[in-house]
């Protein structure tokens, strides 16, 4: 993990940049609404730069509350900027494997849980911290099934591995050959079935081309 915080932290800018683009706003605004009712107290779970927090933060309105948590503290320096301007939202230095975090009425997820060894395990300790009727919603990114981005599957592959803390350049080149972001797809899918196996009223939807694919669920 703490190649991981390294990574992040020697990117901060260009990861924000990316966070920040419109279509990607477009993603975190749906699942900010699948997440959030007004009134909740609402987890993200690896806010990264907090680029989800004024759309959570819209959703809940003055009277409920947003908690950001991220283990990368340059990440989470810009995610407390983002958050100063609200009184009600705020940031915690924590790993999202074992949250602080004793209880909640929703929990998010952005591109993080495809850098969980056990995605299961983590997607259940964030369930089992939901009040009765919480939400939980997965958003994250995988090789697209729809024939409009099956072409581009290669160049996805290289954008992971340019994305991930253990490869270097060689390993980007060679990602459309190696199968790179298999690991990355295994994971999310084990994710995704430990939130359907856990809620109700389950909604799965896809977004670029369906390189984007958002769960979301209701836990009892």
């Amino acid at each position: 993990m703490a190649s991981v915080e390294a990574f992040y932290g020697r990117w901060a800018d260009l990861y924000d940049h990316i966070a920040t683009l419109p279509g990607v706003a477009r993603w975190r605004q749906r699942a900010a609404e699948r997440v959030a009712d007004r009134g909740a107290t609402i987890v993200e779970m690896g806010c990264g730069t907090g680029a989800n927090l004024p759309f959570l933060r819209e959703q809940v309105g003055p009277e409920g509350r947003v908690v950001g948590i991220d283990i990368t503290r340059p990440l989470l320096d810009r995610a407390r900027t983002r958050a100063s301007e609200y009184d009600n939202v705020a940031v915690l230095h924590g790993d999202a494997v074992v949250p602080p975090v004793a209880s909640a009425d929703g929990v998010l997820a952005t591109f993080v849980c495809g850098l969980f060894e056990n995605p299961e395990r983590v997607v259940d300790q964030w369930c089992d911290r939901l009040n009765d009727g919480g939400r939980v919603a997965l958003l994250d990114a995988t090789p697209s099934e729809q024939p409009l981005g099956v072409p581009l599957n290669p160049l996805f592959s290289m954008f992971v591995a340019a994305g991930s803390p253990t490869t270097d350049a060689r390993d980007v080149l060679r990602a459309p050959c190696s199968g790179h972001g298999t690991e990355l797809e295994r994971r999310v899918a084990a994710s995704r079935r430990a939130l359907a196996a856990r809620a109700r009223d389950r909604r799965y939807e896809t977004f670029g081309l369906g390189f984007v694919g958002l769960a979301s669920g209701r836990i009892d």
